[in-house]
C-alpha cells in the first residue's frame, strides 16, 4: 500500500498582474507646474483559497501625487501569485501566505509601478523594500487586541 506523501509543499504556480490603472485627471496643466509633487504611498496584502492546497496572494500599491490639491497622477496595480502549499497548518501557513508569498510578489509589483510611472511620462518612483514579517506581526497584534476576551468569572 502506498503512503501518503505528508512532507511540506511550497510551490509558486504562477506570478502575474491582476489590474493597473494610470490617471493623470489634471494633465496637461499640472505638468507645467515645477513644484515639488507630494507622494503618498499604500500598500495592502490579501490571501485567497482558490482550490485545494491552491492560494491567491496579492499585494495592492495605491500611489498619488499632488501639487497644493490637485492630483498629478494616480496609480492602482495588483501584482498576485498563485501558490501551493500542503501539509502546513495553522500559524506556518498564515506566516507563509503572509511573509513569504508578499516578498515574492512584491518586485514584480515594484517593477511594474515604476514603468507604468515612467511610461506616463514621469521620472520612475522606486518604491522601497518592505519587512513583511513586521507588517504581518502588527496585523496579528491588531487582530489578537481587537478579539474579545472570554468573561472571567470570579467566585
Amino acid at each position: 500500500m502506498a503512503e501518503a506523501n505528508l512532507d511540506p509543499v511550497f510551490l509558486i504556480q504562477r506570478v502575474y498582474l491582476k489590474d493597473v490603472s494610470l490617471e493623470q485627471p489634471n494633465s496637461p496643466e499640472i505638468l507645467l507646474n515645477q513644484e515639488q509633487p507630494a507622494l503618498d504611498i499604500q500598500l495592502g496584502v490579501n490571501t485567497a483559497p482558490v482550490a485545494e492546497g491552491l492560494f491567491e496572494v496579492s499585494v495592492t500599491a495605491t500611489i498619488h501625487t499632488k501639487i497644493a490639491d490637485k492630483t498629478v497622477f494616480l496609480v492602482e496595480a495588483k501584482q498576485a501569485g498563485i501558490f501551493e502549499i500542503r501539509n502546513i497548518e495553522g500559524d506556518q501557513l498564515g506566516a507563509i501566505l503572509g511573509i513569504a508569498c508578499p516578498q515574492i510578489v512584491y518586485p514584480y509589483l515594484r517593477g511594474n509601478v515604476a514603468d507604468v510611472i515612467q511610461r506616463g511620462g514621469f521620472p520612475p518612483v522606486h518604491m522601497a523594500e518592505i519587512n513583511f514579517q513586521a507588517m504581518y506581526e502588527q496585523q496579528q497584534a491588531q487582530v489578537s487586541a481587537a478579539a474579545p476576551t472570554a468573561p472571567q468569572i470570579i467566585v
